[in-house]
């Protein structure tokens, strides 16, 4: 008997070893995770601002319909399943025994609700209408199957609906038009949803606190608690990381990868995304805000001048330099082979004469001063990108000073029209996403042109986007979409500079495969085995 005590209490003790050992090979504790980010979100309202540092909060709480993989791939969500029965009419077959994390049932009231309410959310600076306007109507057949009316055929129904984040109908407040104010929601209150984590707090400008929802229907996180701390500075981030104040950082900085691939303490990540960095132009007023020169002319309304400025910019420069090889130089919307994509896209090639030529042929032998709003802090090397810019466009006569900011100041300027040209970024699953958005002529009505601040509109190009919107075909929809990125392309209606690959640097002890849509997303974050 006193051998079979022994036998247990060595067996006992070893077992107390091995999960001391496994506790201290993973973070922290195998049940808090602690995230970097670059930029915090601008609100915890999920249908305010149609942004990545909002939209990747909003999927650790809410889900979609539908939603993508790592690769951008589409897959069931809260539908299973999805089929056009007609040319203007989408069913849905919603997840049965989906509960919201107060315990209420989720049902198709909830996506009615939900799709009344975007259209409906006040000064949204990029509002998700461009995913949702298009449905018209709503038929629910039972509760867990929808039939989404429209206008006219929207074989991207099914993609756009991945944007969409569902909101519960029962925690809205009547007396509030869009059920619940942005306001309260940053607040935390009516913030319930379906998806993996729940809500504990959020202390603007320190840190985020979600905690797993033991009642999800899904597989479960590996971690109870995520804090999400908000880090501007490129090397702040990987001190903390270093320090062991974070167990993973968004975008390390380019010059410090090499080191950080080189630390067996680290992992890095890489993952071409499906962002392009791009100048949008002032297409519209006259004067335009920072541009000094031209007697009150906007010489961005002439095709020339943009073409010009076009040319002035070394792409190639920029994206081995500057951008240390995690920035693909860029001649449309989406890299290559992303749906609507054209493999013979290219950029302008870098040519300062034809630049100049073009200057002194629309009447601008002198050049001009401009302002070149960009944020700081929001995009891989953003600030360094833009100082780059400037001084190619410096260098072909139009003299450039950069106007930077920190993302939600920069962000509000944009949107209130304030910059004659600007640096930004956009990340989308098909090119019709980006068409829509960035250079249709703005239309809230139609939720189109709702992030085209340069307030460009071509008739032609329009006409192309709607063709292609309402064409079921995929092929023939592909091809449609090519065409209207020539049309935007050769008007240079903006100015593509690259894709960025993204990177995210962590600990040993855990392991992210990364995403093209460049979210952080703590449910796909594992302990490494």
């Amino acid at each position: 008997m006193k051998q079979i005590a022994r036998d247990w209490l060595r067996r006992i003790a070893a077992a107390l070893v091995s999960s001391m050992l496994l506790a201290a090979a993973l973070p922290v504790s195998a049940q808090d995770l602690k995230i970097g980010l670059k930029t915090e979100p601008s609100s915890l309202d999920p249908h305010y601002h149609a942004l990545i540092p909002n939209n990747q909060i909003a999927f650790h709480i809410f889900e979609a319909l539908t939603m993508t993989d790592a690769d951008g791939n589409l897959h069931p969500g809260l539908a299973t399943s999805w089929k056009a029965i007609s040319d203007t009419v989408w069913e849905f077959k919603l997840r049965p025994n989906v509960k919201f994390s107060d315990g209420s049932p989720f049902t198709a009231e909830d996506v009615v609700f939900t799709f009344g309410r975007t259209g409906k959310v006040p000064n949204s600076p990029s509002p998700f209408t461009i995913y949702s306007k298009q449905v018209i109507g709503f038929d629910i057949v039972d509760p867990l199957t929808i039939h989404l009316k429209t206008a006219a055929a929207a074989p991207a129904l099914p993609l756009d609906m991945s944007f969409i984040a569902i909101m519960s109908k029962k925690a809205a407040k009547p007396d509030v038009a869009e059920g619940m104010t942005t306001e309260g929601l940053n607040q935390g209150q009516g913030l319930i949803g379906t998806g993996p984590f729940k809500y504990v707090e959020w202390k603007r400008g320190n840190q985020l606190v979600l905690e797993r929802n033991e009642a999800y229907w899904g597989a479960k996180p590996a971690w109870k608690t995520v804090t999400f701390r908000p880090l501007t500075n490129s090397a702040t981030r990987v001190a903390a990381m270093l320090a062991g104040d974070v167990d993973l950082i968004e975008d390390p900085p380019t010059d410090d990868l090499d080191r950080l691939k080189k630390d067996p303490k680290l992992r890095v990540s890489e993952f071409v995304s499906n962002r392009i960095i791009y100048i949008h132009m002032d297409h519209f007023a006259e004067p335009s805000i920072g541009i000094e020169g031209t007697n009150g002319k906007n010489p961005l309304k002439d095709k020339r001048v943009r073409q010009a400025l076009s040319l002035a910019i070394d792409r190639e420069a920029i994206g081995a330099r500057i951008m240390e090889n995690v920035g693909i130089p860029a001649g449309g919307f989406l890299p290559y082979p992303m749906f609507g994509a054209g493999k013979d896209e290219r950029p302008d090639k870098y040519d300062l004469n034809k630049a100049k030529a073009l200057l002194a042929e629309a009447g601008y032998p002198d050049g001009f001063s401009i302002a070149l709003g960009t944020p700081n802090g929001r995009y891989i090397n953003d600030i360094k990108v833009a100082q780059a810019v400037a001084a190619m466009w410096t260098r072909a006569g139009i003299k450039t000073k950069v106007d930077a900011a920190v993302p939600p100041v920069f962000f509000k300027s944009r949107d209130e029209f304030k910059y004659s040209a600007y640096m930004a970024g956009w990340g989308a699953g098909e090119v019709s996403n980006s068409l829509r958005s960035l250079v249709a002529t703005p239309n809230r009505e139609k939720g189109m042109g709702t992030t085209n601040k340069g307030r460009y509109s071509n008739p032609a190009l329009d006409a192309k986007i709607e063709e292609a919107l309402r064409t079921i075909d995929n092929d023939k929809r592909s091809a449609l979409l090519q065409e209207a990125t020539k049309i935007a392309m050769t008007d240079y209606a903006l100015l593509p500079l690259h894709f960025e690959k993204s990177t995210w640097a962590m600990k040993q002890t855990i392991t992210y495969p990364g995403r093209n849509d460049q979210m952080v997303r703590a449910d796909f974050i594992k302990p490494a085995k």
